[in-house]
């Protein structure tokens, strides 16, 4: 079985490598330009070449199969066991994908909104987009936290300068201040998993090897204590970036102070969720279980709370950054049914969300450009003004509703299913988050789009033009896609999902009943090549850190 597919076999250059980087490059070459039309142009190419080399991933990607795909690996520290080792699989595909999407819109949507600093703007537009693509194709922890770090300092610069708000210094320096202190935590985790592996590969290797590969850490059987501090430092650093509740307090501040480009990011790409999924599972199955009655109610909690704090808001703004916050404990509450449909709908309502929610921020920052304000008293009758606007807002506030036919629609129900498979109350408590979403999202536009014109500027208010509806029938066409033809998102995510699944079923299998699994079952059957010190694996293993795995 390949564990990993490499890039040669695929596709034939490192595409990987080439959507990290490109936006650097990019960054670079705009710090020379003086022109600002030329700068725009610049970067909105370059952000379409991205959308462009995601998508070829997508077209290239081998279905069914749980490898990592389109894999690099070459050593950069290899005394420690750090290698520059990047792939994706049906978890990560999909949110590469968003990131150049709602980059590429975010230009558009900033073209003629931001002049001041214009090429420094631009310039953190690219970085961030660098980073959170890093962050989701990388397989080496180490780099993984190199990524997650940098983030921290295109999107403390957006908030800071180019935010509107007047506590924008402040949201800014404690959104740092949090994920700083989150990530910190995480690298102690990362740490312990990476000592107890070199302690295993002691003892089965013979040898003193030191790898933060996150497949060789996968292998090493932890104990269930140190599996339980594990999942807590991850977790919170994950948490924190959710944000799960009750860590998510910096989260409006951001979004409220911030500028559009920052609450686009922030509401469209999970990176908290990923993490959860990609690190805590697998790498923790047995904590993950025992800490399932917490994660439930940490996240029936968030999804309450959110919804009820999002219907008593009268800034549109802050009900979208409270409705975030409800719309992620849908999520964990998936990931954390620990059953195939619940952790593939958790997976597909990331994107589902990102694209619903980016979509509704956009929706939000039309508005703001034309009455100067996110108060919803500023508001009432806009349909008459501007059908355009008031049809494809409708299309996105549904999918946010989770109306049958939307893509929200599909990873709800499949989360609900495989929640109600084990923990029937929780779900039922689930549905009832649905309500009150239901109810503030057709309050919200109620009172924006229907009645009477109440106000002389709203009568003076424009239609989209031509940009900003390229950028809401983009979303609005994403929505009414997926929710109709969820095949081909769904096709790609489940053999690594259920990798995941199998993962959590085996826990970490201690070393004497390695070779007693079932052969059959492909995790199962990793396992049992480790055993084997003849095998091409375990020869490999044996190699490290002066071969790296190819």
């Amino acid at each position: 079985m390949n564990l990993e597919l490499f890039w040669n076999k695929q596709i034939g250059f490192p595409l990987l490598t080439l959507l990290i980087f490109l936006p650097v490059a990019g960054a670079a070459s705009l710090w020379m330009r003086r022109d600002p039309r030329g700068a725009r142009v610049e970067v909105l190419i370059l952000s379409l070449i991205e959308l462009v080399l995601s998508l070829l991933l997508f077209v290239k990607f081998a279905s069914g199969v749980p490898a990592m795909q389109f894999v690099e690996n070459v050593p950069w520290i290899v005394p420690l066991g750090i290698n520059y080792h990047v792939g994706i699989d049906g978890i990560s595909l999909f949110l590469v994908i968003l990131t150049t999407l709602l980059t590429a819109l975010t230009v558009i949507y900033s073209w003629d909104r931001v002049r001041e600093h214009l090429r420094e703007y631009l310039i953190c537009l690219l970085i961030l987009e660098t980073t959170m693509i890093g962050v989701f194709v990388s397989l080496d922890l180490i780099l993984f936290f190199v990524f997650w770090e940098v983030m921290l300092i295109p999107m403390y610069f957006l908030i800071k300068t180019w935010g509107s708000g007047p506590e924008r210094d402040h949201a800014a320096l404690k959104y740092v201040v949090y994920n700083l202190t989150g990530s910190v935590l995480m690298l102690v985790g990362f740490i312990i998993l990476y000592l107890n592996y070199h302690d295993w590969a002691v003892t089965q290797l013979g040898r003193n090897p030191y790898s933060f590969n996150y497949l060789h850490l996968l292998f090493a059987p932890l104990p269930l204590e140190k599996q339980l501090w594990i999942f807590g430092l991850v977790f919170l650093g994950f948490a924190v970036k959710g944000p799960v509740f009750p860590f998510h307090t910096w989260l409006p501040g951001a979004m409220l102070e911030g500028p559009i480009a920052v609450s686009v990011m922030l509401s469209g790409v999970k990176l908290g969720s990923y993490g959860l999924l990609r690190f805590n599972l697998p790498l923790t199955p047995e904590a993950s279980q025992m800490a399932v009655p917490l994660m439930m109610t940490l996240a029936l909690a968030g999804l309450i709370y959110g919804a009820l704090i999002a219907l008593t808001r009268p800034n549109l703004m802050a009900m979208m950054a409270y409705g975030g916050i409800s719309h992620l404990g849908f999520v964990t509450i998936g990931l954390f049914a620990l059953n195939p449909i619940g952790i593939e709908g958790a997976l597909l309502q990331m994107v589902n969300l990102g694209v619903a929610g980016a979509g509704m921020i956009f929706i939000l920052g039309f508005l703001n450009d034309r009455r100067g304000s996110f108060d919803l008293d500023e508001y009432g009758g806009l349909a008459k003004r501007a059908p355009r606007l008031a049809a494809l807002s409708m299309v996105i506030v549904l999918a946010s509703l989770a109306f049958p036919g939307t893509n929200v629609f599909i990873g709800e129900f499949m989360v609900l299913a495989g929640v109600f498979q084990v923990y029937w109350v929780y779900a039922a408590i689930g549905v009832s988050a649905v309500i009150l979403g239901a109810a503030y999202m057709f309050s919200m536009y109620g009172r924006v789009m229907m009645g009477e014109i109440r106000k002389p500027e709203v009568a003076a208010m424009s239609d989209l033009n031509s940009r900003e509806t390229v950028i809401a029938f983009t979303m609005a066409g994403l929505i009414v896609w997926i929710g109709l033809y969820p095949i081909p998102l769904l096709s790609r995510m489940e053999p690594s999902v259920r990798a995941v699944v199998e993962r959590l079923k085996e826990g970490n299998v201690p070393d004497s009943a390695i070779v007693r699994i079932d052969p059959n079952n492909p995790h199962a059957y990793i396992l049992k090549m480790l055993a084997d010190p003849n095998s091409d694996l375990s020869q490999t293993l044996k190699n490290l850190p002066e071969k790296p795995v190819r």
